[in-house]
């Protein structure tokens, strides 16, 4: 408390009043986390029936995003026929797909999203070397997410250095593994053809007893999911193959930006507390209790943006270093992957084993680029400091935030497609 003091004429005391203390922003950053607002916190429960309540909708939500990314490969399926790799000739040009795949995520502000949707119509028809490109800029895109939260957080300097250096680590980090593991897929193939091994048997496709359990679990997903999908190619029938299929993929994709949200949300709500437990206990024990729990966090919550939201308010305090945080985001990265690998279980038939590739294509991805990124220490400490330097240009000008997100997550991208189909 602050007090102050009115003294008249003769230097007697004639008035106190008491203030209280303004907190520091340092601690106001810390608790920046709290627990999201609980999407189903109008309803009239409380204690174990609300918990159970919670928990109940969630697994439906899940049921949803297995039927909406069944309805994107089905509604596909129908409007393009054989003919999905000439409708996405434009998108051959493997530059093309990744600026596709950064521009949807960006402006999508989900790569659990884009990924979903990409499985799904490669479940349709869709040819993997158009989507896997895609599926890189999916990593690129979700990104912004953790600039935008840095900026909530610009009033102090000093915290917004710290803050938005955690926040663009992220992106210098997709940005090295991109420039890493892009190039080695176009020239080689070597993701598609390591994650190609492991599909068919995840997919319940070929002998042996990993391919038994995982044909089961297709199965089973399949019974759950195909009468709600039928249901709606059914609905959409009268309007032809070409409308009716453009009608059901537009709904699947509506569904799963719904889903996804409220899952995301939901289990935030749930789970956010023992994320940020986990988290503060995995501080200071090394790089990879770090990525294991930035990856188990991120799997339970289904939001790397979560992740993120939670380490960018520690860096921003001054308590924690950006390099310690950092793999928690490299985690963050692979824990996303699981929506996708869920996804392809939707898919049935003889477009299943390459739905399922293209998520192992990302998944594998992630966990590459984890493995040769953090192993050498000379690649490890790039993104912290090419954070670090776009952190300090950023304190003289947040113009140079704006250039940034508006160059590496729109303009960049809009030009390579630009460029690609007027020229080539």
């Amino acid at each position: 408390m602050s007090r102050d003091v009115t003294r008249d004429a003769g230097g007697s005391t004639v008035a106190t009043k008491h203030h209280p203390d303004t907190k520091p922003q340092e601690a106001q950053s810390e608790n920046s986390g709290d627990a999201p607002a609980d999407p189903l916190g109008w309803l009239p429960l409380s204690g174990g029936a609300k918990k159970a309540a919670e928990w109940i909708s969630v697994v439906v939500a899940i049921w949803l995003l297995l039927n909406a990314v069944g309805m994107i490969g089905a509604g596909f399926k129908m409007a393009a026929g054989d003919q999905a790799k000439e409708l996405f000739s434009f998108a051959e040009n493997p530059f093309v797909g990744l600026a596709v795949g950064i521009l949807a995520t960006a402006i999508m502000q989900s790569s659990s999203t884009t990924t979903s949707i990409t499985v799904g119509m490669i479940a349709g028809g869709l040819p993997l070397e158009v989507a896997v490109p895609m599926l890189f800029g999916a990593n690129i895109g979700t990104t912004v997410t953790s600039t935008l939260v840095a900026l909530g957080l610009s009033g102090n300097k000093q915290q917004f250095h710290r803050a938005f250096s955690m926040a663009t680590v992220h992106d210098f980090y997709n940005l090295l593994a991109l420039a890493i593991f892009f190039p080695l897929e176009i020239f080689t193939g070597f993701l598609s053809k390591v994650s190609g091994v492991f599909a068919g048997s995840l997919a319940g496709e070929g002998d042996g007893v990993l391919a038994g359990i995982f044909e089961v679990i297709g199965d089973g997903v399949d019974a759950i999911t195909e009468p709600l999908v039928n249901l709606a190619k059914f609905l959409v029938g009268p309007l032809g193959d070409v409308w009716g299929g453009i009608v059901l993929s537009i709904g699947g994709v509506v569904l799963i930006l719904v889903v996804i949200g409220y899952i995301g949300k939901m289990l935030s709500a749930l789970l956010v507390g023992r994320a940020q437990e986990m988290l503060h206990a995995a501080l200071g024990r090394g790089p990879i209790t770090g990525i294991l729990s930035g990856a188990i966090i991120t799997t339970a919550v289904q939001s790397s943006s979560t992740t993120t939201s939670l380490t960018v308010p520690l860096a921003a305090s001054g308590k924690f270093k950006v390099k310690e945080l950092f793999p928690f985001v490299v985690g963050a990265n692979i824990g996303t992957t699981v929506t996708g690998l869920i996804a392809a279980f939707s898919a049935s038939g003889v477009e299943a084993e390459a739905a399922m590739q293209g998520a192992l294509v990302h998944t594998m991805f992630n966990v590459f680029g984890a493995i040769v990124i953090m192993s050498l220490p000379f690649l490890r400490a790039l993104p912290p400091k090419g954070a670090n330097w776009l952190a300090t240009l950023a304190d003289k000008n947040k113009w140079y935030v704006f250039i940034w997100v508006g160059g590496v997550f729109f303009a960049l991208p809009l030009l390579a497609v630009l460029i690609t189909n007027v020229f080539f």
